[in-house]
């Protein structure tokens, strides 16, 4: 059942703030930048009003405030850094207003930075802090008419109590039974809060996350909800100072912990939930103390619910709505049908290309998935033509054959991927690209020693490098680093292809991803 217009209140986006409309030729001579995502998490919360009373990022002064005192450099208590990188090249090329565009992925325009501070922070980036002025309505988001400001949100609480809930994980019953609990106990008004940016603990997408709290709506007291681009940050404690204030300017009372540590920082009063369990002798949800121990049940672990989803199974009613229920199995539906991004890895000649063709074969021939095949020499002739060997080069190219096969996982195909990606950082990269689409990753790690890869050189590559002819040669003169993280580790010195391609299968059937034969 979809939650109806009495159980969540919805207003539309106004602006958040104001700011001095700049002359075309400044934004035209201004150079634009596109900050990080967490950068421009912070930016959105700031231009609504959410990080009141920051008007801007941090300079080196209120750093040092920030890090000795919890206070900004005037004196205003601040509980965690908010910083933005720029690129030393761009900040070498401002002018005399000292601006910078900053703008959405997309490249449309959303705010205006003058640079008052900038500092060295890494090679080639600078720190840099300023105030802010708004450019544009800040882009479209998916649950746009969720995204609603303090001043919003202020305007339509009614007058008393309001008790905030930061919804980072899905409402199941025992969560909705502490909700519902202290809400009456205090007769306060629920807000609750979904954060939009980035996956959350257990890895859902944030329109997932936000689709599953809605189909929760009907389970609470009459409830507000807000989508905030407010993610697990650095630390537990530094998110939880960061949700206090946050929840503090939209005119929370008193948080609610439904799972992480929060502490206040002088902001909402912070309740502890009770731990709660289920009472199988009338179906309710009560104090765990108050129920015999034979009578209850205990609230379901992640890696429960998880096993029960990757399997196929129905969560049981008595612990997940069944429109809750319904979002998550959507979301996530068992390993079979799921997409999968099939990472090999090893030094050229290891074996990596033979092995994945071949069991892309294997696996197109069962028919048991949809497979794409994106071999390193393939995708070095047709998506990364012109890059070189340079190591930015590299983990650009291997940055490009994640994202394709993050997309190809998006959609549920199977995504088989055999480069060098000789860096443990872009391998990381791909691996959290394809949980960000809410794919699988599986890395196979072809640890075929050197002496082996040298003896086949089909492509003459070691002669070459041996013989000095050649340079950026992995395993010769760059080094490749061992993965630690791999699933599955072949040797096709001592093993053959078809041992190699069996072992690969096995561990796909083994591990759910494909039917077994």
């Amino acid at each position: 059942m979809r939650p109806t217009q009495d159980v969540w209140e919805v207003r539309g986006m106004g602006g958040a703030m104001d700011g001095a409309t700049l002359p075309e030729d400044v934004l035209r001579d201004a150079p634009s930048y596109t900050p990080r995502e967490t950068e421009l998490a912070d930016l959105e919360l700031m231009l609504s009003g959410a990080y009141a009373p920051l008007g801007g990022f941090l300079t080196r002064a209120d750093l040092d405030a920030v890090a000795s005192r919890g206070q900004l450099a005037d004196g205003t208590p601040w509980p965690a850094p908010v910083t933005l990188e720029l690129p030393a090249a761009t900040v070498e090329r401002l002018g005399g207003k000292r601006l910078v565009v900053l703008t959405d992925p997309e490249g449309a325009p959303v705010a205006a930075l003058e640079v008052t501070d900038s500092w060295p922070t890494s090679q080639g980036m600078v720190g840099a802090g300023g105030p802010l002025r708004r450019l544009g309505d800040g882009g479209r988001h998916t649950f746009a008419r969720l995204r609603l400001t303090p001043q919003e949100v202020r305007r339509s609480l009614p007058a008393g109590r309001v008790l905030g809930v930061v919804a980072d994980r899905p409402l199941h019953r025992p969560q909705l039974a502490q909700i519902t609990h202290a809400a009456r106990t205090l007769s306060a008004h629920v807000l609750v809060f979904v954060p939009v940016h980035g996956p959350g603990p257990d890895g859902l997408a944030p329109e997932v996350l936000m689709r599953t709290v809605l189909a929760a709506g009907d389970r609470l007291p009459k409830a507000t909800v807000v989508a905030i681009p407010l993610s697990l940050r650095g630390n537990e404690i530094s998110t939880a100072l960061r949700r206090a204030r946050v929840a503090q300017a939209y005119g929370v009372t008193h948080l609610l912990s439904t799972g992480e540590t929060i502490v206040s920082g002088g902001g909402p009063r912070v309740l502890v939930p009770r731990e709660l369990a289920y009472d199988k002798r009338d179906g309710q949800w009560r104090s765990r103390d108050e129920i015999p121990a034979g009578a209850r049940r205990l609230p379901m672990r992640q890696a429960e619910i998880n096993d029960l989803l990757e399997r196929g199974f129905p969560l049981p009613e008595w612990h997940t709505p069944p429109a809750v229920a319904k979002e998550l199995a959507q979301a996530r539906p068992p390993r079979r049908r799921r997409g999968l991004v099939l990472f090999f890895t090893g030094l050229s000649g290891s074996g990596k290309s033979t092995v994945a063709r071949s069991v892309a074969d294997s696996l197109r021939e069962s028919g048991a998935r949809t497979v794409t095949l994106l071999d390193g020499d393939v995708v070095r002739r047709e998506l990364s033509a012109g890059l070189s060997f340079s190591k930015a080069d590299r983990d650009l190219n291997i940055r490009r054959i994640g994202w394709v096969a993050a997309e190809v996982g998006r959609h549920r195909g199977l995504a088989i991927c055999c480069p060098i990606a000789p860096y443990a950082q872009g391998r990381a990269t791909a691996r959290r690209m394809a949980a960000e689409a809410g794919a699988g990753f599986v890395l196979v790690w072809m640890s075929t020693p050197l002496e082996v890869c040298e003896r086949r050189d089909r492509k003459g590559l070691y002669a070459r490098a041996r013989a000095g002819q050649l340079s950026g040669m992995t395993g010769i003169d760059d080094p490749y680093e061992a993965p630690a993280d791999a699933e599955l580790t072949l040797d096709t010195g001592a093993l053959t292809v078809d041992e190699a391609v069996g072992r690969v299968l096995e561990h796909l059937t083994d591990e759910g991803w494909i039917e077994p034969a």
